[in-house]
């Protein structure tokens, strides 16, 4: 299964993949041979970093998605054991069970302490059953609330990671409350009094992602995406077809430049190029940075200011003609 991931290539990355491949092929040929090749190998090497950096900043919205959804990307729990230091989990909604497609707890992020609340999709297959592929059920939004509250009385930062497709949509789920546990996070996170900063890691979808993502600041990675509704959902519902994913991820022009044109998200986090996946330890100091920059900023604020912002940023969405 490791092999297997770590050898995934997306139809848009072959090219870079068959020179990687190449230049591979040639080092090995090198430690066998006293043939000197190392200005081949060089010239390859430019020419993986001008073919890369041609690719990925010329995606198509699709393209993105897939990005997004790659197998090797790093998931939350990546993030938490790379920039979390002291981080003790806290498990539970206290009515009903711990959903572990979201991860809550305590630690420290660049000497900070914070509340860390954390959608999780898992990434081998009794992963991703076990975090139920990062669909979030009402017990995980309600565990998630009653940290982020903690969190508020005693005055600690609170950063979430987003990363869903959405929340899950299954009849139990529905007879615990799933639309009013989404409903009850969006009205008590608009009056947690400390900072509050999210992170679009992977994918936001619609309400799932929302639940958890109501912030001071809210960052996409680059190549990410933030969305009222996946491709999939988007597809089905007007073509009644959701293999027309690409046409609808096309037309709602996913990716963080629209997002930031709307001021859906407020900043974008730079990736290593390729995406995250290919250099997981820089993308993790990249996304540690970006958050001990914005915690720092949103100290400076009194409570009172920081509330009245936070409404203010997302009471003035929507309110821009689009007329393209």
């Amino acid at each position: 299964m490791s092999d297997l991931l770590n050898n995934y290539t997306l139809e848009f990355e072959k090219p870079v993949k068959e020179l990687e491949d190449q230049i591979k092929e040639l080092k090995e040929a090198t430690k066998k041979s006293e043939i000197d090749i190392s200005n081949e190998v060089k010239a390859l090497q430019n020419k993986v970093s001008t073919l890369m950096t041609e690719i990925y900043e010329n995606l198509t919205p699709w393209e993105r998605v897939q990005l997004s959804r790659h197998p090797n990307r790093p998931h939350s729990v990546d993030y938490i054991e790379k920039i979390v230091d002291e981080f003790h989990e806290v498990s539970g909604d206290r009515f009903f069970a711990n959903d572990q497609a979201i991860i809550t707890g305590f630690g420290k992020i660049g000497g900070e302490k914070v509340a860390v609340v954390a959608i999780e999709k898992g990434r081998k297959t009794k992963e991703k059953v076990t975090h139920n592929f990062g669909m979030p059920r009402p017990e995980g939004y309600r565990k998630a609330l009653r940290v982020i509250q903690m969190a508020g009385r005693f005055n600690i930062p609170v950063v979430t990671f987003v990363d869903t497709p959405g929340a899950y949509p299954g009849i139990g789920a529905e007879e615990r409350g799933q639309a009013s546990a989404i409903a009850e996070n969006l009205v008590e996170l608009f009056d947690i009094k400390t900072p509050m900063l999210s992170v679009v890691i992977g994918e936001g979808g619609s309400g799932g992602a929302l639940g958890i993502a109501i912030a001071d600041r809210v960052l996409m990675m680059e190549y990410s995406v933030y969305s009222v509704i996946s491709p999939e959902s988007c597809a089905s519902i007007l073509w009644a077809d959701p293999k027309k994913a690409e046409t609808a991820a096309n037309a709602l022009n996913l990716g963080p430049a629209k997002a930031l044109e709307l001021k859906i998200v407020d900043d974008m986090i730079k990736e290593p190029i390729g995406g995250a996946h290919k250099n997981p330890e820089l993308a993790a100091d990249l996304v540690k940075s970006a958050i001990v920059k914005e915690i720092t900023n949103l100290k400076k604020n009194d409570i009172d200011t920081l509330l009245t912002k936070r409404f203010e940023k997302f009471r003035a969405m929507g309110n821009t003609t689009i007329t393209e």
